[in-house]
């Protein structure tokens, strides 16, 4: 959805939709849409600032990192952003603190689509975790830990790093 920055008006323009994004556009692999990014945005222009500021909703599905079993992620997420002219970012020569959440636009739109695709992206967990104490999967036999526990005994740790324990001890 391309917003024309020129014909913005006055007070803004309002966007209430729902974006829909195939998949293999999330940055994690496994990740698929249970539901449509539901997008509550609104769009003011400032002189040649545009600020973007709104709420991104979805349902994704993930894959356990450590028991690899599919989960739901909700997405609920607030951003507020301030869009310069590509010409001011070509103009200055060194990067100051303060422009480093500073995003530019190309002249004379503003693909909201992509901007909040990118937001979507930057609220995905790390290490996607079915739970928080999820216990993952037996090294030996594979059986998944949270689905019931497994006879297998889990060899000690190698005594090859006992130093190494030890040097760590120290360091708490």
């Amino acid at each position: 959805m391309l917003i024309d920055i020129d014909k913005l008006p006055k007070e803004g323009l309002t966007v209430n939709r729902d974006f829909e994004y195939p998949s293999a556009e999330l940055v994690e692999e496994d990740a698929v849409f249970l539901k449509p990014v539901h997008v509550e945005l609104i769009v003011k222009k400032y002189f040649d600032q545009v600020q973007v500021a709104g709420r991104i909703a979805t349902v994704l599905r993930f894959n356990c990192s450590r028991c690899l079993t599919p989960f739901e992620y909700p997405v609920d997420s607030r951003f507020d952003l301030i869009y310069l002219p590509e010409e001011i970012e070509e103009i200055k020569e060194e990067l100051e603190e303060e422009d480093v959440n500073t995003l530019y636009y190309t002249a004379p739109h503003l693909d909201l689509r992509e901007v909040v695709l990118e937001q979507l992206n930057l609220t995905f967990p790390l290490r996607p975790l079915c739970a928080e104490n999820c216990p993952g999967i037996c090294p030996v036999c594979g059986v998944v830990g949270r689905d019931g526990t497994c006879s297998c005994t889990v060899p000690g740790a190698d005594p090859r790093f006992q130093p190494l324990k030890s040097i760590m001890k120290d360091k708490k």
